[in-house]
């Protein structure tokens, strides 16, 4: 029997070089896609005008078409866009950061959405919690599409309890919603690419908001109950407790 004499760092190695290559693929083909349709966009944007001035039944028809294909022309867009973000290979800056300063942050960016979507938003945040290593830019893309995403589970509004804590693994971030919940099925599937429950979904913002977490060497959780909302707990690494696990793995 031949030996297989090829190392586990070899071969991540080869995976993460086969991952960017796949990436980079894909990534180019989603641009080549880009382009036609915002050439068929603008057409239909010119077209549209050309009918503006005639209000007969048979334009007002055409007119009617020309819209459907426009919002599905915007729809393709928002997909490929969402799948840009998550196809894309990330170069995460760690920086040191306060946690609470960084949520505190989004949820006053998040604070209009809230009011206009009648969602009360009660943060309670622990006062010594340590800091941690994170890439703030993608960590806010990250929190804000769960934000979003517990906007849409309350369409008539609600409550979303924003806390942090430090536990035995790091520091927890949990988003409590009072939404519609989700059934042992739905719940199974969130966190797969294309999965979405919701009408025009690109199902994409919580594999990409996994992905970013993942990359910081943290995790996502989530608990839900049908009718009654979902929790998503978040759980980054602390900078000592990190550097600890690199040199276990070492």
């Amino acid at each position: 029997m031949a030996r297989n004499d090829t190392q586990p760092d070899e071969v991540h190695r080869r995976l993460a070089d086969q991952y960017t290559e796949i990436a980079r693929l894909v990534g180019g083909l989603a641009h080549e896609i880009k382009n036609p349709l915002s050439t068929i966009r603008l057409n239909m944007e010119l077209l549209a005008e050309d009918f503006q001035a005639d209000d007969s039944p048979r334009t007002r028809r055409a007119l009617a078409k020309i819209l459907i294909v426009q919002q599905e022309c915007q729809r393709l867009q928002d997909v490929l866009d969402d799948f840009l973000n998550f196809a894309k290979v990330r170069e995460l800056k760690l920086e040191p950061t306060d946690l609470n300063e960084l949520v505190r942050q989004i949820l006053e960016f998040y604070q209009p959405k809230a009011v206009e979507s009648n969602i009360e938003l009660s943060p309670h945040f622990r006062s010594d919690l340590p800091s941690v290593l994170v890439d703030r830019e993608s960590l806010r893309g990250a929190l804000f599409n769960l934000l979003l995403n517990a906007q849409q589970a309350m369409p008539d509004g609600g409550q979303l309890w924003v806390l942090t804590e430090e536990t035995a693994r790091g520091v927890a971030l949990h988003l409590i919603d009072t939404g519609c919940g989700m059934d042992e099925k739905t719940k199974a599937r969130i966190f797969e690419a294309f999965y979405s429950t919701k009408p025009g979904g690109s199902g994409l913002g919580l594999p990409t908001a996994r992905k970013i977490i993942e990359a910081h060497g943290g995790h996502i959780f989530v608990q839900s109950t049908l009718g009654k909302g979902t929790r998503f707990t978040i759980e980054l690494p602390v900078p000592a407790r990190l550097e600890r696990q690199v040199e276990h793995r070492e």
